[in-house]
């Protein structure tokens, strides 16, 4: 689950980290009230959309006067913004955050990510803010510093100020900058976090640091613990498969071929995926019902890839362990009836009560395509996705 920059900043100031002041509003008439209680300009006004890239796309505007701070918020707020990240389609905005701008002297980016090579998180550091660090540490390596620390110790005192002299925060901007660094870190323990980045840290004016923008993703596993984060989710971003996909617990993503992937299992999921692209098809989804999915997730899975009007055929790909394969097989039948079936269905079947399940789908009387094992069932749903018997 991602966070807009409000609410990681939010949370970035409760670990002591220096954030740029601002206030969210989620109407233009709203602006005046908060201008005045943020004090004298210059302000800039943010849009508010899960996606970077906001400055080019004009979702980003500094402005002077309480005039141009009214016309910026209402050239964002209740409009769609379209950036390189969005897609043509782009994210609808419905908050804008309004901030003090800043005299920045200096930029640097700073973040958390998991490194799942180390299977530690790091703290990744680089002098040069305000870039796509991953291209920076491509092609000049020796500018970006990574450390990986102890989970559950948290980052030590002494990798933050390895971090800050890295970065050329020293002097009196030392201590300030080590602060940061630990809140970074204690933030993203805290929230079950993937990514917690601050791009860029600034030196403002005065000699001090800032946290001018920031972003969070935290683990889709951690909703359980993180009851209270997941609550304030904003989903106007996904799309209305993914909103119900999610209602049901399921693990959907949809994609761009015309090949619809039921399965259970991110492992088999992928596979999967992999051996439609080697027979030259392409899946519309990722989409996993989980090991102990029960029949209204299966019939809703399956509701949902018939939704989507670019998928050609169908592919429904089970082993049963503590997913039983009747169990999937009757919600097949289910969604069937309820939603029709008008696009070719093969079916793989293997493992727990799949002969049961096999059962279930011959007894039905429909139009099922039976496959002997995956690489079977991948070769017959590419020729039913080209109108090949």
């Amino acid at each position: 689950m991602k966070l807009h920059e409000y609410q990681a900043k939010e949370r970035l100031a409760a670990a002591g980290v220096p954030v740029q002041s601002g206030l969210v509003a989620e109407k233009v008439s709203q602006i005046p009230s908060i201008l005045k209680k943020l004090g004298r300009g210059p302000w800039v006004v943010k849009a508010q959309i899960l996606s970077g890239g906001r400055g080019k796309a004009g979702g980003i505007e500094i402005v002077k006067t309480p005039r141009r701070a009214v016309e910026a918020a209402g050239r964002m707020l209740g409009k769609s913004l379209v950036t390189a990240q969005t897609g043509p389609a782009g994210l609808f905005v419905h908050r804008v955050l309004v901030c003090k701008a800043v005299d920045i002297e200096r930029e640097i980016y700073a973040a958390v990510v998991m490194d799942r090579r180390a299977g530690r998180p790091a703290l990744v550091v680089s002098a040069g803010g305000g870039v796509d660090v991953e291209t920076l540490a491509a092609a000049s390596p020796e500018k970006v510093l990574k450390i990986a620390f102890d989970p559950f110790r948290g980052l030590d005192r002494f990798q933050a100020r390895r971090a800050a002299l890295f970065a050329g925060l020293t002097g009196e901007l030392c201590v300030p900058a080590v602060e940061a660094f630990l809140g970074l870190s204690q933030t993203f323990l805290s929230s079950d976090a993937l990514l917690v980045e601050v791009n860029p840290l600034s030196v403002v004016k005065g000699n001090r640091l800032m946290a001018v923008d920031a972003k969070m993703v935290v683990d889709d596993n951690a909703a359980f613990r993180q009851k209270d984060l997941f609550a304030e989710g904003d989903e106007s971003c996904l799309a209305p498969s993914e909103r119900r996909a999610h209602k049901k617990g399921l693990s959907y993503i949809p994609l761009d071929g015309s090949i619809g992937c039921l399965v259970n299992g991110a492992g088999l999921a992928m596979a999967t995926m992999d051996l439609l692209l080697l027979h030259g098809g392409r899946p519309s989804d990722f989409l996993d019902v989980g090991g102990g999915a029960h029949v209204d997730q299966v019939t809703e899975a399956f509701r949902i890839l018939l939704t989507d009007k670019k998928v050609k055929a169908i592919l429904v790909n089970i082993f049963g362990g503590i997913m039983k394969g009747d169990v999937i097989a009757q919600g097949l039948l289910d969604a069937v009836k309820k939603s029709g079936l008008d696009r070719p269905l093969v079916v793989r079947l293997e493992g727990n009560r799949a002969e049961e399940g096999r059962r279930l789908l011959n007894e039905a009387g429909l139009r099922i395509v039976a496959a002997a094992d995956l690489a079977d069932a991948a070769e017959k749903v590419v020729a039913a996705s080209k109108g090949n018997p």
